[in-house]
């Protein structure tokens, strides 16, 4: 009797870890076609990103050097009196009239991540409206490349009559000039 009594428990025992082994392997099973999944779907999604261009660093190093050299193109600082008198050189070659000019000094603004000299003038210009036109036209595209037109605002005294063309009435324009430099901290 006590050797089927330990038979007996020895084939429960049995039975016992077999069920136990048996349902972790069924779990095990379960979660490796889980993970197969989510592999499989994971390499899908990298299969559909685009590969980088193979020449990635070249591209890099061109537009760094491009960079550098727009930076360098901006004009160092420009003698002051210089560009007055060229204003008023224009001004006359234009025949109109540049008087007042007023100039505020060399100034250091930030633009983006980087920083230029500013120079800022204003400019009352007497003349007709082509004559102005003309010199505003020959300002923008004349000697000074970073020159920029800030405000204009044009006035005139009297409105043309039926008689008059409107070319040669007298307008005085207010020009807001602003020329931009390297910084000096940038040399």
């Amino acid at each position: 009797m006590k050797g089927k009594l330990l038979i007996t428990v020895l084939v429960i025992i049995l039975l016992v870890v077999y069920y136990l082994f048996g349902t972790s392997y069924v779990k095990q099973r379960q979660e490796q076609k889980e993970l197969t999944s989510q592999i499989t779907d994971v390499t899908q999604t990298l299969a559909e990103i685009p590969q980088p261009p193979q020449d990635l660093e070249q591209q890099l190093a061109s537009a760094q050097t491009s960079l550098a050299a727009e930076q360098n193109s901006f004009p160092p600082r420009m003698n002051t009196t210089q560009v007055t008198n060229t204003i008023l050189d224009l001004a006359d070659k234009c025949k109109v009239k540049a008087i007042p000019i007023v100039t505020q000094p060399w100034l250091t603004e930030t633009v983006g991540e980087h920083e230029y000299s500013v120079f800022r003038l204003n400019v009352v210009i007497e003349g007709n409206l082509p004559q102005l036109l003309n010199f505003v036209k020959k300002l923008e595209n004349g000697e000074f490349n970073t020159l920029l037109v800030e405000s204009l605002s044009v006035t005139t005294e009297k409105q043309p009559s039926k008689e008059e063309a409107a070319g040669t009435i007298p307008v005085t324009a207010s020009l807001d000039l602003a020329i931009y430099a390297r910084s000096t901290t940038s040399d």
